[in-house]
């Protein structure tokens, strides 16, 4: 990608998340009831190494992503890896993310799942990146609505695991969604005087519903609940992880289907 300007690197940020260059090999076949996806990705970042020294490294990120269908069963898993360069670090991470969904009655499905990400260690002294980046992801599907990590300032940061349970039912015209996440971070977090904190960092619940008024219209909402750790506010540099803090939205869809033709 061209510019005529450096407005995203010098020089007031040394990093950016958009790319200057990426190729990639991406494969996907079926055995049976099992479809695989497997992906090389090679990413270019440019930085600036010193004033006015402008240079590009290369992220390497690679894996499988499997899927498993049949009845009444669904699941999921996904394994990643990342190495290379970023701003003349060297990266070691990895990921490693799996879901089993059991459809109890044809309106009820329970979903149970859990995600790592890797991280650091606050007390580690290398200048190696071993957090895990998931960079074109779709970060507010994962990890609660919320949004504390990786939408905001979870990079290279401590890593994350994330085990939560998605509980769905649709009835008629009414859609029901409750997911409550359990929050540790996998690498130590050090409070003030460099003393290990617990790793448990939060719990989360997430609750949605939907109604088709009718064809053409859908009203959606949600409301979400975090219930912090001192952890978290120590991660978060924020100064009462007890405050309350929770969201909840409101959408009107309307789709409407002017015209066809065959």
């Amino acid at each position: 990608m061209n510019a005529n300007a450096e407005n995203l690197v010098a020089p007031k940020t040394p990093y950016t998340t958009n790319y200057k260059s990426m190729q990639y090999a991406w494969y996907h076949t079926q055995f049976g009831k099992i479809s695989s996806s497997f992906l090389l990705l090679n990413t270019g970042y440019e930085f600036e190494k010193s004033v006015g020294n402008l240079e590009v490294d290369y992220k390497q990120t690679f894996g499988t992503y499997l899927v498993f269908k049949d009845k009444k069963w669904d699941s999921n898993l996904g394994l990643y890896g990342q190495t290379g360069k970023s701003t003349d670090k060297n990266v070691s991470a990895w990921y490693a993310g799996a879901n089993v969904g059991y459809a109890l009655t044809d309106a009820f499905k329970a979903t149970l799942g859990y995600e790592f990400l890797s991280g650091k260690d606050q007390n580690d002294s290398s200048l190696a990146i071993k957090s895990f980046s998931p960079i074109f992801g779709t970060n507010h599907a994962f990890n609660g609505f919320m949004d504390y990590f990786y939408v905001g300032n979870h990079q290279n940061s401590v890593g994350l695991q994330d085990a939560y349970l998605k509980l769905n039912y649709a009835s008629k015209k009414w859609q029901f969604s409750l997911t409550p996440h359990i929050f540790n971070a996998p690498n130590t977090v050090l409070d003030a005087s460099n003393q290990k904190k617990e790793s448990y960092l939060g719990t989360e619940l997430d609750f949605t519903l939907g109604y088709a008024v009718q064809k053409d219209i859908q009203v959606s909402a949600g409301y979400s609940q975090m219930f912090a750790s001192e952890t978290l506010e120590r991660l978060k540099n924020v100064t009462d992880a007890a405050n309350s803090n929770n969201w909840a939205w409101l959408m009107i869809s309307f789709q409407p289907k002017l015209f066809s033709s065959k």
